[in-house]
């Protein structure tokens, strides 16, 4: 009986274990469970690409049969058991012409569509939106260069309760965008030509959209671009594609694709809100309302690597007791958030008054107790230096 109820719990937990795979479920726009083939495509140029993946794999797979049926049928055929001996002759100029014209022919007929296919990909001419894409560790920066839009501008960084469940080890149920969701969506309008001008801040990144059938690398110092049209609305998700440091796996991307009238509605939208972010760096905060927004900068930039507590992890050293947060000198911090200092990246994209917060927060959070309070003009007055 002892015997018998170990076997049954055993039965039940492969059961339990059994369900809870079978309920991640595919993710529209993303992977799919147990997924062999390319993306689904939104794009025409996905399609053609996901045509030429095909067509080359059934090309080389029939002239793969077709060559080794013919050897080992020579093989079997000729072999010297059966009484056959070895012809003696030497060149034939037939066989040689045949051997060449028909790998030839071959080539050509697979070079035509991959040459018209990578030409297309690579005309980013006539885009009705132009956005700049720039990489950082680890989040992706987004800037509207032409277009409807021009001057939106964003961070676009993982969802901090998705990197919540993965520090924890993704315990229990995860949703089927795992490590996919983002605060801020990249937005663009459905069936127009989308440009992305691709730059990074600190090393190489790599941004792609496999529904898209885009993927270009984000270089420090240099400028690359592709493009996209959607004709699908909905959500599509990519990664940064090169390894760029121990926070790679947390910098996902995601676009949205709406109508157009959505679209001029999400732009007018974003106005007011960057029209609404745009504080006076001449003005002069208290204590109390200053490290509650740098609490907020803090959780949205910085917690993923010194994390929630200030302690660090590895490499990246602790803020809670830190040397330069506490020193008198306010400058210390100050010019490493603006210009970096070894692992840490620049945060120059933020604004006077969002360093000035998360300046303060962290002089003034955990263990630190400096009392001391930065402005925003005094962040402005470091810029450049």
């Amino acid at each position: 009986m002892k015997s018998l109820s170990i076997k049954a719990a055993m039965a039940a937990a492969a059961g339990a274990f059994a369900g809870s795979a079978l309920a991640v479920n595919d993710l529209p726009g993303g992977p799919a469970v147990r997924q062999l083939n390319l993306h689904a495509a939104a794009t025409r140029i996905a399609v053609e690409q996901s045509w030429l993946h095909w067509f080359m794999l059934i090309t080389c797979l029939v002239i793969f049969i077709l060559v080794f049926s013919v050897m080992f049928y020579s093989i079997w055929k000729h072999r010297k058991s059966v009484g056959h001996k070895p012809a003696n002759f030497h060149e034939s100029v037939t066989v040689e012409v045949v051997w060449t014209i028909i790998p030839f022919l071959i080539v050509i007929g697979m070079a035509l569509p991959a040459t018209k296919v990578l030409v297309a990909s690579k005309d980013t001419s006539n885009a009705d939106v132009t956005i700049k894409a720039t990489g950082y560790q680890w989040k992706w920066g987004y800037d509207y260069l032409a277009g409807e839009g021009q001057g939106v501008s964003f961070l676009s960084t993982i969802d901090s309760t998705h990197r919540e469940m993965s520090n924890d080890g993704a315990k229990g149920t995860v949703p089927d965008d795992y490590l996919l969701k983002v605060d801020n969506p990249l937005v663009v309008p459905v069936n127009k030509k989308v440009r992305m001008v691709l730059t990074a801040n600190d090393v190489i990144h790599a941004w792609g959209v496999p529904a898209f059938g885009v993927k270009q690398d984000a270089i420090p110092g240099f400028v690359r671009d592709t493009w996209f049209r959607s004709e699908k609305t909905g959500d599509f998700y990519g990664q940064c594609y090169e390894l760029c440091g121990k926070e790679h796996a947390y910098m996902p991307i995601h676009v949205k694709v709406v109508s157009a009238e959505d679209y001029t509605k999400w732009i007018d939208g974003q106005r007011k809100l960057m029209a609404s972010k745009l504080d006076d760096p001449a003005k002069v905060w208290t204590m109390a309302d200053i490290s509650a927004r740098g609490e907020k900068v803090y959780a949205a930039n910085c917690a993923a690597c010194h994390q929630p507590n200030g302690k660090g992890a590895g490499p990246i050293k602790p803020l809670d007791g830190s040397p330069i947060v506490l020193a008198a000198d306010k400058n210390q911090e100050i010019h490493i958030l603006l210009n970096g200092k070894g692992a840490m990246p620049a945060w120059k994209q933020l604004s006077d008054t969002d360093l000035a917060a998360v300046i303060t927060y962290t002089k003034n959070n955990w263990s630190n107790k400096t009392g001391q309070l930065v402005q925003p003009s005094e962040v402005l007055s470091q810029r450049g230096k």
